[in-house]
């Protein structure tokens, strides 16, 4: 790989505090090839930055309009979608909507940051090995809001959506997953949870922190 003057100034955005908090620390080992100087949970990114991370909890289809609305004023910094939903038609549906990458949460920090030099570089970087399915990732990296109370990832972004409003059918669609697939994961989570009903499961969400922030860090000063 060509020697750079400096590492890839990278902005990482989810609605969560917590998730962007999570991805940063995978990226923090590798600061001198990807500098993380921009955490935004429901902000546009300020910048100036090279690459916009973007990780897809409770928000996997992504327009074109959300690309713009969350680069903001940074017209000429590209965006790479993390997510571990890799079915073929969301990634063409990313890329058509402007994402120069879109990386599986199955990949390792290793992968994940020559993912964003390659991008950088101005190559599109898409995953292999087929469709996707949706499901649990075989590792889950970062973190998400219900981790502590035993919720896997999948399962957090569910709970997550209800907690927001949505309705099974609107989970289903947000997230490339049958109603079937949603009712699953809906009743293990009510089961860690302790609850039954979905005017319970909309209260413990929001005691659990499942409801979006709104917040921007800047966890060092851009070289």
């Amino acid at each position: 790989m060509a020697q750079r003057d400096r590492a890839v100034r990278v902005a990482v955005v989810n609605d969560y505090e917590l998730v962007v908090l999570g991805v940063a620390s995978l990226l923090e080992p590798y600061a001198e090839r990807v500098e993380v100087v921009e955490l935004d949970s429901k902000m546009a990114v300020r910048g100036p930055v090279d690459v916009v991370l973007y990780d897809s909890f409770a928000q996997a289809r992504v327009s074109e309009d959300q690309l713009r609305e969350l680069i903001g004023e940074q017209s000429t910094c590209k965006v790479v979608i993390y997510t571990w939903n890799v079915s073929r038609q969301l990634v063409e549906d990313a890329l058509r909507a402007g994402a120069a990458g879109f990386v599986a949460k199955g990949a390792d920090a290793e992968e994940l940051v020559a993912s964003i030099e390659a991008v950088h570089a101005g190559e599109r970087v898409v995953p292999g090995g087929g469709d996707g399915h949706g499901g649990e990732p075989s590792r889950e990296p970062g973190r998400w809001p219900g981790q502590r109370e035993g919720l896997t990832m999948r399962e957090g972004e569910i709970i997550a959506l209800i907690t927001q409003g949505f309705s099974n059918k609107e989970i289903a669609a947000r997230s490339y997953l049958s109603i079937n697939s949603v009712k699953t994961y809906i009743r293990t989570a009510y089961r860690k949870m302790g609850v039954e009903r979905r005017s319970q499961a909309v209260v413990w969400g929001i005691e659990h922190g499942f409801e979006p922030d709104s917040v921007r860090m800047t966890p060092t000063a851009p070289r």
